[in-house]
């Protein structure tokens, strides 16, 4: 991507993962990344029903990473076909 950091291109990577095939073997940090960077609840792991228990599991870091993907590279998030 644009020499991003690493964390970024993966949460990238796996939202685009998820909008392309509905899974993914990543981490249960990196889909909860993806499953609010997609603004979509079905793609957090199923143990995790709800939206804030998911969102403290990130941590303050990984939760900027959102932040930054929805705000600066949203256009680097492929559409659901």
């Amino acid at each position: 991507m644009n020499n991003l950091p690493w964390e970024i291109e993966k949460i990238i990577e796996v939202a685009n993962q998820l909008q392309r095939t509905g899974g993914t073997p990543a981490s249960t940090g990196e889909r909860i990344a993806a499953a609010f960077v997609l603004n979509n609840q079905s793609f957090l792991p199923d143990y995790y029903s709800d939206m804030v228990e998911a969102w403290d599991r990130l941590g303050e870091e990984w939760q900027h990473y959102v932040r930054l993907i929805k705000r600066d590279y949203s256009d680097l998030i492929h559409t659901a076909e």
